[in-house]
């Protein structure tokens, strides 16, 4: 389960490199999009720490909601809600880990209202010649790690995200394409119980 524990804990690779200033997607319209984004869901790649891949099915109700649900033979299920994330082993019988969801990087995709142009929160924004790479802290509490996103344009579209826990693990998540709006049950994101997700 350590892998699970990588998504919602830990901060992100530092961005290296020029950016193309003129290409590069402004701070104030990533926000925009981000919260825009009411639902979504669609498919995930998980790259490991360890090297290992997991793939699954991503849920996201803003503010504050998202849920991971893992591909066999993974286990393993991510509910944030409640301002909790829960991590379930579903054929475990071990209690569920719970953090508070204001001690994670996911916190500043799911804030009611994203602000990336707040003093000291993001911390390197770049642009590759494809992507935009936004690096984003709570900046009142540095210490809970970052979150490294990539954006495609003109208009942004989250594409990826990669976070680095505070003993070098690393774990990238890349996103298929999002499937926006529509109406996500609540029981989805209920931390107290791990529920079914509705068939794909």
């Amino acid at each position: 389960m350590r892998f699970l524990k990588t998504i919602v804990l830990g901060a992100a690779l530092a961005v290296a490199g020029n950016a193309a200033l003129a290409d590069k997607l402004p701070l104030a319209s990533i926000s925009s999009y981000l919260n825009d984004l009411t639902t979504a869901k669609g498919a995930f790649t998980q790259i490991n720490s360890d090297g290992t891949i997991s793939t699954g099915t991503i849920y996201i109700k803003r503010p504050g909601r998202v849920r991971f649900e893992y591909n066999a033979p993974d286990t393993g299920l991510v509910i944030a809600g409640s301002n909790t994330v829960v991590i379930f082993d579903t054929k475990s019988n071990q209690p569920p880990e719970t953090y508070p969801l204001a001690r994670t990087p996911l916190s500043i995709i799911l804030a009611r209202d994203v602000n990336l142009g707040q003093a000291k929160m993001v911390t390197g924004h770049a642009y590759d010649g494809t992507a935009t790479t936004v690096t984003a802290q709570d900046p009142e509490n540095p210490q809970y790690g970052n979150i490294q996103m990539k954006f495609t344009g003109p208009k942004p579209e989250l594409r990826q995200w990669i976070i680095n826990d505070g003993n070098g693990g690393q774990t990238t998540v890349v996103l298929g394409e999002l499937q926006k709006g529509g109406n996500l049950p609540n029981k989805l994101f209920d931390v107290g119980s791990p529920g079914k997700a509705p068939s794909r």
